[in-house]
């Protein structure tokens, strides 16, 4: 499990939040401030490609989930000294988090826990790892959201952040399921692929005051290109479009793996729905046999013999919305590349 998941539990005691068996409304909306916008950028920007990960603040008022503040977790080296190259800390970096939220609180900047955000290459968040983050802040935080930061696809010119959260349903059909995602409980809660996480609509807020400073500065200023302007008209796709294809073979594979896992199961299940039938039969002849002699039955239930237990339907559903993060991302890169395409046939032709 991840420094995020551990980490919270001290994040519990440092918000001093209590627990409410009341269900709350989910979130509907994300309000980020710009400040902390960009530190979450600076970070994850300067750590690719390697990982980065840290803790949203803020407040929780409403539908929407207003991210005031955020911080970095701390990595360690081998020798337990900081090292930005090493893994993320535990003991120590819940030691941190509580010495941040002590210092912030002291300068009253929010020190509420709403949540934490992490880096990631080319959308490939979807994994088991932050569904056990989310269940683990669930223990204490009634909403939470992680915010996915993308250096490699904002490279493209697009906003690279996405506010995610558990959807209502995968919630419900996990907690029925008593910590397991089961087939009977998917079909119950009418749960599909694409309602396992969901993404929440993202708005990067500024203060009054910097904006006036922002339209202050730029007043006057000749509207002149600059390198971003022309970066925009790069032709160049082989580098992004080879990386998601790779990646997307990759899923395709897994996915491949886990459909061999189903049908695995399906060839094991029928095979014990043989073997006990016919010992099923067997046993009730017995019994008759045995009530016509006035001895006692025999139980027709095997404790000794089980089910084959079905393959997790949580892997394939991550698996599925991976390949859909990579098919989208093609679809919105090439098209953009299409229309540049198109623009310069339409300028050499002149």
């Amino acid at each position: 499990m991840s420094f995020a998941a551990r980490a919270v539990h001290t994040g519990d005691a440092a918000t001093d939040a209590g627990t409410d068996a009341s269900k709350v409304a989910p979130v509907r909306a994300v309000e980020l401030d710009g400040g902390a916008a960009l530190k979450i950028i600076k970070h994850c920007a300067d750590a690719s490609p390697g990982s980065a990960t840290g803790q949203l603040l803020g407040l929780d008022i409403g539908a929407a989930l207003d991210v005031t503040a955020a911080f970095p977790f701390p990595k360690i080296g081998n020798d337990g000294s900081y090292d930005p190259d090493g893994a993320f800390a535990s003991e120590e970096g819940a030691e941190y988090q509580l010495d941040m939220l002590r210092c912030l609180r002291e300068i009253n900047v929010d020190s509420n826990i709403v949540g934490w955000y992490q880096s990631t290459y080319l959308g490939t968040f979807y994994s088991e790892e932050l569904v056990a983050t989310f269940l683990s802040y669930a223990e204490s935080i009634e909403r939470c959201v992680c915010i996915a930061y993308d250096p490699a696809y904002a490279e493209q010119g697009v906003c690279a952040l996405k506010a995610l959260r558990l959807s209502e349903k995968f919630v419900e059909a996990y907690e029925a399921g008593k910590g397991e995602l089961t087939p009977e409980n998917i079909h119950e809660k009418g749960l599909k692929w694409n309602e396992v996480v969901e993404e929440v609509p993202l708005t990067i807020r500024n203060s009054a005051l910097a904006t006036a400073v922002m339209g202050e500065l730029t007043r006057g200023q000749d509207e002149t290109l600059n390198s971003t302007d022309y970066e925009r008209l790069d032709l160049s796709t082989a580098p992004f479009v080879e990386e998601n294809m790779k990646l997307l073979g990759e899923c395709m594979e897994d996915f491949a793996n886990e459909q061999q896992k189903v049908a695995y199961y399906q060839r094991n299940m029928q095979r014990y729905q043989s073997q006990h039938a016919h010992w099923l039969q067997k046993r009730r002849q017995e019994n008759a046999r045995r009530r016509a002699a006035g001895e006692d039955v025999l139980p027709e239930e095997d404790p000794n013999y089980k089910a084959p237990q079905p393959p997790s339907r949580l892997e394939n559903f991550l698996i599925t919305n991976q390949v859909a993060e990579h098919v989208s991302q093609l679809e919105n890169f090439t098209r953009k590349t299409e229309a540049k395409l198109e623009l310069v046939g339409a300028l050499a032709g002149k």
